[in-house]
């Protein structure tokens, strides 16, 4: 299932060093807590929601290597890889090991850095910034929930529908109940810590992530689980909702851009091409 297409492969832009994330991506997600779980490879971390539930936060997950689930999931990527939501890396520096082209973004800086650490590629960035390959991406990955990004799946469904190619592929990991359908307000919180500042975000089950990705337009190609964990694969709507730029009117951000994200240092991996 894996395995290049004919398409213009992105150009990641040349390798800058970190700096403030973009206007646009969420200071929430670079809060201390994170970024300590983060350096300390374990949690307890959460959400926490306004009326005091909590979402606990599986970080030990996410510094480890991929599992299974995660593997069947690489295994599926097409092309050119674009993680949202990377976090520490694992998924990034996996298929780069395998020799595939793939870049990670992320909003936090420690994640970033984890990342790079890993011998992965990452900008620090916002999805809805602009980015570099827009339109020529292969694969996207949203997973560990990473649908929820922003609160609005509609908004970042059609975000996604610009980064992709023609026929591109989506692989989102969903909540595995399925009556979960629900956009809030949430902090990151670890035990003795203040809560940070509140930011949306929103939690689908599959049913609801395919009742919104049919309305619009997007194609399920598949869909399967694990004992703890569901996923659902789709495909790039057949009509998009703005003009794509030509793969050579569209370079990658310069770096004197007020938008341009920042990359992390580099490692013994060059830019794919």
């Amino acid at each position: 299932m894996s395995g290049a297409r004919a398409t213009a492969t992105p150009r990641l832009g040349p390798r800058r060093t970190p700096g403030r994330s973009s206007p646009t991506a969420d200071p929430a997600w670079s809060a201390d807590p994170y970024a300590d779980a983060l350096r300390a490879g374990r949690g307890p971390l959460f959400l926490r929601r306004t009326d005091g539930w909590l979402l606990p936060l599986d970080v030990e997950r996410w510094c480890a290597d991929p599992d299974p689930a995660d593997l069947d999931v690489l295994a599926r990527c097409e092309g050119a890889v674009l993680d949202v939501g990377c976090g520490p890396g694992r998924l990034v520096a996996a298929l780069g090991g395998q020799g595939r082209q793939a870049l990670g973004i992320d909003v936090s800086e420690a994640a970033v850095a984890h990342t790079v650490r890993r011998g992965g590629r990452a900008l620090r960035a916002s999805v809805f910034d602009r980015l570099p390959g827009t339109g020529r991406w292969d694969t996207a990955l949203l997973m560990d929930g990473n649908i929820g990004i922003g609160g609005d799946p509609h908004a970042l469904l059609a975000r996604l529908a610009r980064l992709l190619t023609a026929d591109g592929l989506l692989l989102v990991e969903t909540v595995p109940y399925p009556d979960v359908d629900e956009r809030l307000t949430v902090q990151l919180t670890a035990p003795h810590t203040t809560p940070g500042t509140p930011f949306p975000w929103a939690r689908l089950g599959t049913p609801a992530l395919l009742s919104r990705a049919r309305a619009d337009g997007w194609r399920v190609a598949d869909r399967w689980s694990t004992d703890t964990r569901t996923f659902v694969a789709l495909r790039t709507p057949a009509t998009r909702t703005e003009p794509l730029r030509s793969p050579v009117s569209s370079p990658p951000p310069a770096a004197s851009s007020p938008h341009a994200p920042r990359t992390a240092p580099p490692t013994r991996r060059t830019a794919p091409q």
